[in-house]
């Protein structure tokens, strides 16, 4: 059986999934086989597996971090939201539909089992498992079944670290309070306090930390600095997506729009990292300008989004810069919504929804939405481009596809790949292009070395600026995020005594 630590926290965003991340890259180094666990993740960020299954792309991160393959046994329950008040409910990789809250709630308890196996599974596999919890595990009114925070703790009999936020302000108060909210046995399985996010000097707050100690008679494991590390962030609700600033190096502005129900942003994120690039988000059409290229992303409600988009003005924006020759890239929802119609005969989106409405019109496809959700890995080629990202054409890429909706097109792809799925291969077509507005099924096509520069050259070749863009290796540059985390952890965390916590020593 594998040893365990868990990490939960006094609130959402109180940076558990960054100390997951980086405590998984200290075991690695040193030398443990180690996987990240999160029982119940509410995400629209999503990842497909190697085996063609759906899980949280924060257990991919911490999975990266860890140096072993994203495994959907890491994140056996994954919640997507489709509206506020519901979500669409995916258990060990597979969707099992649509729920409201209410109906989630009383329904998760008979999904203890395909937590208990998943976890088993990892703990069969691996010397160390970081758990995360959820939220806060004080939240009373939840606390009855609860499979993610202190419930998850007693299934794997697991001690835990509680973080608190003190970027927010009243980090004694949120340790204090969340303590004194849980039953005696769930206060003794807290083995460790950390004080996340400080800013300043740590002996003005050690008063502080001796007076927690006191109080709650739970050690300090560590003060975590403010971190600036550029790792990708757990997505919810409630995420704020920052763009990058404007430099002397910008050659290229990006515009991606920031739908209320955005997935996948990590899909350009490889522009963040390039000086050559401001990438920006945008929610209002005051706020679009004028951008070199506008990213449509992906979805968890089309229909809604676009809808969204077509009632504050965005859409007739987008439309116009289209019609002035800026470039027009749609991934996944964003693709579909480029298309002449959408059609949802089966209530897949939301019981809500129209059964059909128009597209943005600019690109010859039409779209049906069915029952039965592809989720698949890709390898392939782009096919002939033309327009303004004329330099994509033949570039090898990868990625993978998870959408509800069948697109029918009546032009040429914008790219030719091999689907891998339980096993199989299969040649097939993806996307189209139609001028300057191409549109994809598939995340993460612009990670690839080469293909994020050939974009931006080809920006910058619209706007008469000559010139290379450097190459740039994604991975490399996440592989020395994650060492920089670690480091950093290392520093501010009492890892001898994290150590003890869980019955290891650092050599095996």
């Amino acid at each position: 059986m594998a040893k365990t630590i868990m990490i939960q926290g006094t609130m959402s965003n109180a940076g558990k999934s960054l100390i997951v991340a980086g405590l998984c890259r200290i075991f690695k180094q040193d030398g443990f086989r180690v996987a990240p666990f999160k029982s119940q993740n509410m995400a629209l960020n999503s990842y497909i597996t190697e085996d063609g299954l759906e899980m949280g792309r924060a257990q991919v991160v911490q999975a990266e971090a860890a140096g072993v393959k994203p495994d959907a046994s890491m994140n056996p329950i994954l919640l997507k939201p489709t509206n506020d008040v519901g979500s669409q409910v995916i258990v060990n990789g597979i969707s099992i539909g649509n729920m409201p809250a209410k109906e989630y709630f009383a329904y998760k308890k008979e999904l203890v089992p395909q937590v208990q196996k998943a976890f088993k599974k990892l703990s069969d596999e691996y010397d160390i498992i970081v758990i995360e919890g959820a939220g806060s595990p004080a939240e009373i009114n939840l606390k009855q079944d609860d499979i993610v925070n202190m419930g998850m703790a007693k299934m794997a009999d697991s001690p835990v670290l509680l973080v608190g936020d003190i970027d927010r302000g009243g980090v004694f108060a949120q340790l204090y309070g969340t303590v004194m909210l849980l039953e005696p046995e769930e206060r003794a399985r807290i083995a460790g306090l950390v004080v996340n996010k400080f800013r300043g000097d740590k002996t003005i707050l050690d008063p502080g930390l001796e007076m927690i100690e006191d109080k709650l008679h739970i050690p300090v494991a560590g003060v975590v600095p403010y971190m600036k590390v550029d790792i990708e962030d757990e997505d919810s609700l409630g995420t704020h997506l920052e763009g990058t600033e404007r430099t002397e190096h910008t050659k290229a502005e990006i515009a991606v729009i920031r739908f209320p129900r955005i997935s996948n942003f990590t899909d350009f994120q490889v522009f963040s990292i390039m000086p050559e690039v401001q990438l920006r988000y945008v929610e209002r059409e005051k706020d679009l300008g004028s951008p070199d290229m506008v990213i449509l992303p992906g979805s968890k409600n089309t229909m809604e989004d676009l809808l969204w988009m077509r009632q504050n003005g965005l859409e007739a924006a987008i439309l116009k810069l289209e019609a002035e020759g800026i470039p027009v890239f749609g991934i996944c929802g964003g693709f579909q919504m480029l298309g002449e119609s959408l059609s949802d005969p089966h209530g897949v989106e939301t019981a809500s929804a129209a059964q059909q409405i128009r597209g943005m019109g600019l690109l010859p496809v039409r779209t049906v939405f069915e029952k039965e959700k592809t989720r698949t890995r890709v390898t392939g080629a782009f096919a002939s481009v033309d327009g303004i990202l004329a330099g994509m054409s033949g570039r090898s890429l990868e990625g993978y596809e998870i959408h509800m909706g069948e697109t029918v097109r009546a032009v040429p792809p914008l790219s030719y790949v091999m689907e891998s799925q339980s096993g199989s291969h299969l040649a097939k077509m993806d996307g189209c292009q139609r001028g300057n507005v191409y549109g994809t099924y598939i995340h993460g096509i612009f990670d690839k070395e080469g293909i994020g520069e050939a974009v931006v050259e080809g920006l910058m070749k619209m706007k008469g600026i000559s010139g290379n863009v450097q190459g740039i290796s994604y991975q490399d540059y996440k592989e020395k995020q994650y060492e920089r985390l670690a480091d950093m952890l290392r520093e501010s965390l009492d890892m001898e005594a994290i150590y003890r916590i869980m019955g290891l020593t650092k050599n095996k």
